[in-house]
C-alpha cells in the first residue's frame, strides 16, 4: 500500500510534469529556432524565461510562496508573459515586428531582469529565502503533485497545439517574408501567433519547473541534423524528444546522490552543454571537409 500511495502521489506526478515541461522547452525551442532562422535560438531567447525567474523570486522574497503553494508559478507565469510582451512592444513599430530587434531586445531584457534578481538575492537579508531563491532557479521536480499537473497540462498543451498547427506556415517564414505573403501567409499575425504558443508552453513550463537550460537548445538542434528542416516533422518530434530527455535528466537528478537529489538544471547543463559543443565541433569538421 505505502508503494502504490508513493507511485500515485509523488512518483506519477513528477514524471508527468517532468514530460510536459521537456515536451514545452523543446517544441518552443524548435520554433525559436525556425522563426529566427537561428540554430542558436532558445525557448528564453524572448525574455520568457528571465521574466519568469524573475516573477519567482518576487513571490519568494516578498513571502507569496509561504503564504500558498499557488503564488510561486502564478507569479512565474505572469512574470514570464509580461516580458515577452515587453520585448514585443520594443520590437514592434508602425504594425511591423524587426524580428533582428526582437532577438536583441530579448537579450537585452534578459539581461536586465538577469540583474534584477541577481539584485534581489545580495539584497536579501534572510538566508533561508536566498537559499529558496537559488533553489528555485537552479530547477526541478521535487515538489510536483497533482494539481500542477492539471493546472499545466491543458496550457502547455494549448501551446503546443498552436506551434504544430502552424508549422506549415512556419515552414514558409524560413525562405523569406516576400516568398511566405506570395503564397498566402500573413507573416506578422502567423509570427504573433507562434510566439504567443511558445510563450504559452514556456512560460507554463518555467512557472512549474524553474529554469532549466539547454533542452530547448540540444533537441531540436539534434533532431534536424537528423530529421532536416521540416517543421511539420520536427516539432512533434521535439516535443517528444523534449519529454524523453527531461525525463532522463530528472531519473538522473534523483537517483545520482540517494537520498539526496540534484537539482535538474544542474544535470541538463552537465549534459546540454558538452553534448552541444560536439555538435558544434562536428558540423564545423563537416564544414570544412566540404
Amino acid at each position: 500500500v505505502t508503494e502504490q500511495l508513493v507511485i500515485e502521489r509523488i512518483r506519477l506526478p513528477r514524471i508527468i510534469l517532468a514530460m510536459l515541461v521537456g515536451a514545452a522547452l523543446g517544441i518552443s525551442g524548435a520554433a525559436m529556432q525556425s522563426l529566427f532562422r537561428n540554430p542558436l535560438a532558445d525557448p528564453g531567447i524572448i525574455g520568457v524565461s528571465s521574466g519568469g525567474a524573475l516573477g519567482a523570486v518576487i513571490a519568494i522574497s516578498i513571502g507569496a510562496q509561504a503564504a500558498s503553494g499557488i503564488f510561486l508559478p502564478l507569479f512565474a507565469f505572469v512574470g514570464a508573459f509580461a516580458a515577452t510582451a515587453l520585448v514585443y512592444g520594443i520590437a514592434s513599430t508602425g504594425g511591423r515586428t524587426s524580428m533582428a530587434t526582437l532577438l536583441l531586445a530579448g537579450v537585452a531584457v534578459s539581461s536586465f531582469l538577469g540583474a534584477i534578481v541577481s539584485g534581489i538575492i545580495t539584497f536579501t537579508s534572510n538566508s533561508d529565502i536566498q537559499r529558496e531563491i537559488i533553489f528555485w532557479l537552479a530547477g526541478g521536480f521535487d515538489s510536483a503533485g497533482w494539481d500542477d499537473v492539471q493546472i499545466s497540462l491543458p496550457l502547455i498543451l494549448a501551446g503546443v497545439l498552436i506551434v504544430i498547427a502552424n508549422s506549415r506556415e512556419l515552414n514558409l517564414l524560413m525562405l523569406g517574408d516576400d516568398e511566405a505573403s506570395s503564397l498566402g501567409v500573413r507573416t506578422t499575425a502567423t509570427r504573433v501567433i507562434l510566439l504567443v504558443g511558445a510563450t504559452l508552453a514556456t512560460g507554463t513550463a518555467v512557472a512549474f519547473s524553474g529554469t532549466i537550460a539547454f533542452v530547448g537548445l540540444v533537441v531540436p538542434h539534434m533532431l534536424r541534423l537528423v530529421l532536416g528542416p521540416d517543421n511539420r516533422v520536427l516539432l512533434p518530434l521535439s516535443a517528444l524528444g523534449g519529454a524523453a530527455f527531461m525525463l532522463g535528466a530528472d531519473t538522473i537528478a534523483r537517483t545520482l546522490v540517494t537520498p539526496s537529489e540534484v537539482r535538474v538544471g544542474i544535470i541538463t547543463a552537465f549534459i546540454g552543454a558538452p553534448f552541444f559543443l560536439f555538435l558544434l565541433a562536428r558540423n564545423r569538421a563537416r564544414a570544412e571537409a566540404l
